[in-house]
């Protein structure tokens, strides 16, 4: 039970962004309780125990960091660290009857040699080491900004400083500068899946959603670097966690909320523990999530599109590419199925209601980063995990029944991934306690379900640039506080802090930062 009557602030969710909103209040002196509905905090970003009787504490759902400002974790004084990765990616393919691959990582000279051995020539190392030069400057000049007030677009612009990277990402679809800057179709598919993770859309998208999921993907820490969280997801949120409670926040679990009022000025928290008064309400969850505790009308639905499955397997496999060790292969992004015509022929296929015939999908392994979420019997026998994730999966393909089409999509998904392997990947699954395979999955309404994500949407609705876009009702009065840092609702004490807020999405905090920053800007 809550030990108060009413607070300064009521946080509704114990996800990480509602972990890093109710530290940095609590740190400011105000009286802060979060209120969680399952019987702990994390939300997504946990480690569980996924295999009976096995000693590996994998990141279940969300499962590596790059949004995540070191701001944050400096200002609340966090345990936590990441480790890079030395490969990027590697990708494997068939050419003129071999197995090959694309390895981007290693070094320069490595990658260089790993292109033209591809391609035949040194022009799409090039044009490579030019595009994703020009994305490393956008993450140096955006990247701060995500924890300062909203700019409007003619602000970001001018921070970009950039005419020609603006329009590229900014104004025309992603597709475009993708076709003009690179010819091989493999080359051209690595780049474009960083605008698909979560996100359904083509590359020639008119609304620009991919080119929203784009940017968020490449300007992470100002770098656009993707890392491992040492100790698996659960590290973060445990680290926040306790950050807030060290700071004076209280967190009750096992409460579901059930209802919010308020007349602008304050607010009532309705639980199934009793009524708990605040000044402000923070809401960790999805916008649905949020008309649904206001009692009003539903935002337009959102969607998720992705398949997520996680492992633990007794050995990698072998690769048919024998230039490759498997364990830089599946140390960085294992692409399958990503070339950029088969990412368009996936998204046709299921735009249509159909699986995709070949499902696109990455994978990787983290316990060859960090191998101290395996127990020390399974690392000195040589256990990995796979984490994987499936592309161009849309909720709607599993509505009619959700069981069956999500065991066709993995079987479908692991041969994919088999046709690049030297043995079956069967072969070197683990087995749990009761002998069954280490291996689970989870469709979007799946994530629906457990984390009330709406429609398995890991954004909880489409990212949106990270300005201030004026014909955004739900911003309400442009000038408060909450407007200014992109966390506002209709109502003036209700705060959004979850994915759903501007410049929301990811493990990153930002959306708890910035709405703790709008309050503590009102007073």
């Amino acid at each position: 039970m809550p030990e108060r009557t009413s607070y300064d602030a009521v946080i509704v969710g114990g996800g990480h962004n509602g972990l890093v909103a109710a530290a940095y209040l609590a740190r400011a002196g105000r009286s802060v309780l979060v209120l969680e509905r399952l019987d702990h905090t994390g939300g997504a970003a946990v480690s569980t125990r996924a295999f009976a009787g096995v000693d590996a504490r994998l990141s279940r759902y969300s499962y590596l960091v790059s949004l995540l400002p070191p701001k944050i974790v400096r200002d609340l004084g966090l345990r936590f660290a990441v480790r890079k990765r030395t490969v990027s990616s590697y990708t494997p393919t068939v050419r003129d009857g071999r197995p090959t691959g694309l390895l981007v990582g290693g070094g320069e000279a490595r990658t260089r040699t790993a292109f033209a051995e591809l391609t035949g020539s040194e022009r799409e190392f090039a044009a490579w080491q030019h595009f994703y030069g020009t994305t490393a400057r956008l993450a140096e000049r955006v990247f701060p900004t995500l924890t300062e007030p909203l700019p409007t677009r003619a602000e970001l612009r001018a921070v970009v400083d950039d005419d020609a990277t603006w329009h590229a990402l900014f104004e025309r679809p992603l597709g475009e500068v993708v076709e003009e800057t690179f010819t091989d179709d493999l080359v051209r598919g690595v780049v474009l899946t960083d605008a698909l993770i979560g996100t359904f859309a083509t590359a020639h998208d008119p609304s620009l959603r991919q080119n929203r999921c784009f940017l968020y993907h490449v300007i992470g820490g100002g770098t656009g670097d993707w890392d491992v969280p040492i100790g698996g997801m659960g590290a973060l949120t445990d680290a926040l966690a306790d950050a807030a409670r060290r700071a004076g926040a209280e967190i009750v679990t096992d409460c579901a909320v059930t209802g919010v009022a308020t007349d602008g000025r304050s607010a009532e928290v309705t639980c199934e523990q009793g009524t708990i008064g605040a000044r402000r309400v923070l809401v960790n969850a999805a916008p649905r999530e949020l008309a649904r505790l206001l009692g009003e009308a539903p935002p337009p639905p959102a969607e998720g599109a992705q398949l997520k499955v996680n492992m633990l397997l007794t050995r990698l496999p072998r690769l048919r590419d024998t230039g490759v060790d498997p364990r830089e292969a599946f140390s960085g992004t294992f692409h399958i199925a990503e070339g950029y015509r088969q990412l368009e022929s996936a998204y046709q296929q299921a735009a249509s209601g159909t699986l995709p015939a070949s499902p696109p999908s990455e994978i990787y392994c983290h316990s060859l980063t960090d191998p101290s979420i395996l127990g020390a019997d399974l690392v000195r026998q040589g256990y990995q995990t796979l984490t994987l994730f499936g592309l161009h999966a849309p909720a709607s393909l599993f509505t009619a029944d959700n069981d069956t089409t999500r065991d066709r999509l993995l079987a479908a998904t692991l041969a994919e991934l088999d046709r690049h392997l030297a043995e079956p990947l069967a072969d070197c699954l683990a087995r749990d306690a009761d002998g069954r395979p280490c291996i689970e999955a989870r469709s979007p309404l799946d994530l629906d379900r457990e984390l009330g994500l709406p429609g398995g949407n890991i954004f909880h609705r489409d990212l949106a640039f990270p300005y201030a876009d004026p014909s955004d009702e739900a911003l309400g009065d442009a000038r408060s506080a909450p407007a200014r840092w992109g966390v506002a609702t209709t109502h003036p004490n209700v705060l959004l802090c979850g994915a759903g807020a501007v410049r929301g999405g990811g493990v990153s905090g930002i959306p708890g930062h910035n709405a703790a920053m709008a309050v503590l800007e009102e007073g």
